[in-house]
């Protein structure tokens, strides 16, 4: 059996690298299946090379994988067009956490013959093995499939309880020599980046974040340092970007991690998704040991009644005190917050202005963006029950049209006045980014030509 997975293109010079496909390449090699990938992204074909390629090559099963948003929603029809329209379409699976939540209606706007809902190395394999042998899909957990005129919605499956069994993701089926180019905050033009799970899920539930999956489940420190040094040896990685939901899942997780990655003697750069509640002074320093040189922390919101009611288990006395310890263990913070929640208004959007005009560190430039209720989230579910939104169509169709356009306003502001107060924000934040840096220029400048800096390479900015 032959299957081909489609790498689409997010318009991005460097692509992250597609860690999902990547599992099911190596979980479906491993079980005699010939796999290929087709990579858009790199190549930045058009959606007519894939129809053509499909049209000149026979395959058994062709797949798609992509994550919520405007941008991948309308990427996901075109390639599903493309595939459509081959003269030798193979039998079309789609999955990710796009179409998980809805199914129903990402099958019938792609076209696709079934979906893979949540996590897929032990359905893909049941669902292919059923097609091939002209098996009925009606026990397969985990899958939606059509039926006709139809969608049949099977019951889900089970979490994978050892996700240390699961192979390493298929890296010698990719161009690693493009994704290792991926630039991360305080990666040297001589770093190579990848990107690697240490565990999947989260045990907190923000309203606005879809989570199928429930709880964490995290790999053995053993199964991360063993991948880290293949990464190491089979591609020069220097700098790991940890791309789990959250890696500071508790003190003791962190404690442990770093402590054995120092044992190991790894000398990488790494960063990480974060929790201001974990980031005690003691763990950041730890934790700048093991290499670490970046957190990316979900702030979210610089008001406690709004971080309320986002169930996001955080204060803003606890943000502070965080950022702080994490500036002073010499690791740059990123902030992540965003506008729009229930319980905003001018005022709590000013606080976090404030906030990051204050403790901005220039590693990142940080703008707000307005919250999206995907499809999946508690708030999705909150806009529907308020008669803000239809359904997933009404979304797609309608309402997301850009990630920093206003999808859905829980605020009493006026869509003008939300977009307004959006424009008055993110321009001080930008202004104050390129102020710093245009004094990083004048710094260089003047030690150039005062200090008669012979080290100077050009005025260079990555």
């Amino acid at each position: 059996m032959r299957f081909l997975l489609v790498v689409y293109d997010n318009d991005s010079y460097i692509h992250w690298f597609p860690q999902g496909l990547a599992y099911i390449a190596a979980i479906l090699r491993k079980n005699g299946i010939e796999v290929e990938i087709y990579n858009q992204d790199l190549h930045h074909y058009p959606e007519e090379h894939l129809t053509e390629h499909l049209d000149n090559n026979r395959y058994d099963f062709v797949s798609l994988s992509f994550i919520a948003g405007y941008y991948q929603y309308r990427k996901a029809l075109q390639i599903s067009e493309a595939i459509n329209r081959s003269k030798n379409r193979p039998y079309y699976i789609i999955g990710g956490h796009g179409p998980s939540p809805e199914p129903d209606f990402f099958l019938r706007k792609t076209g696709a013959d079934a979906a893979v809902i949540g996590e897929g190395e032990e359905t893909i394999l049941e669902l292919v093995g059923a097609v091939a042998n002209r098996q009925s899909l009606t026990g397969i957990q985990g899958i939606a499939y059509r039926d006709g005129d139809r969608t049949v919605v099977n019951e889900r499956r089970p979490l994978i309880a050892d996700i240390d069994a699961i192979p390493f993701p298929a890296y010698d089926l990719f161009p690693m020599e493009h994704y290792r180019l991926l630039r991360m905050p305080h990666a040297s033009n001589r770093d190579f980046v990848m990107p690697l799970l240490s565990g999947r899920g989260c045990p907190f539930t923000c309203s606005f974040c879809y989570r199928l999956d429930e709880g964490l489940r995290k790999r053995s420190n053993e199964s991360i340092i063993e991948e880290i040094k293949l990464l190491k040896k089979d591609y020069g990685i220097s700098f790991i970007a940890f791309s789990d939901e959250l890696l500071m899942s508790s003190i003791s997780r962190v404690q442990s991690l770093c402590e054995d990655f120092l044992k190991a003697e790894l000398n990488i750069k790494w960063d990480c998704n974060g929790r201001l509640n974990y980031a005690r002074p003691d763990i950041l320093k730890l934790m700048k040991r093991a290499g670490c040189v970046f957190i990316n922390y979900g702030i979210e919101a610089m008001d406690d009644d709004v971080l309320r009611k986002m169930n996001k288990a955080l204060t803003t006395e606890q943000i502070i005190q965080g950022i702080e310890a994490t500036l002073a263990a010499g690791i740059s913070p990123g902030y992540n917050i965003i506008f729009g929640n229930i319980g905003d208004t001018p005022e709590t959007l000013e606080k976090g202005v404030e906030f990051l005009l204050k403790y901005d560190d220039g590693a990142q430039m940080r703008t707000i963006r307005p919250v999206t209720p995907y499809p999946g989230a508690p708030l999705y579910y909150t806009a529907i029950e308020q008669g803000l939104l239809k359904d997933c169509e009404d979304f797609y169709e309608n309402k997301h049209l850009n990630s920093d356009l206003l999808a859905i306003n829980f605020t009493e502001l006026s869509d003008e006045e939300f977009h307004r107060s959006l424009l008055e924000a993110n321009g001080r934040l930008l202004t104050n980014y390129f102020q710093k840096k245009n004094v990083h220029f004048i710094e260089q400048t003047n030690n150039l030509y005062l200090g008669r800096d012979a080290s100077f390479r050009g005025y260079r900015q990555s």
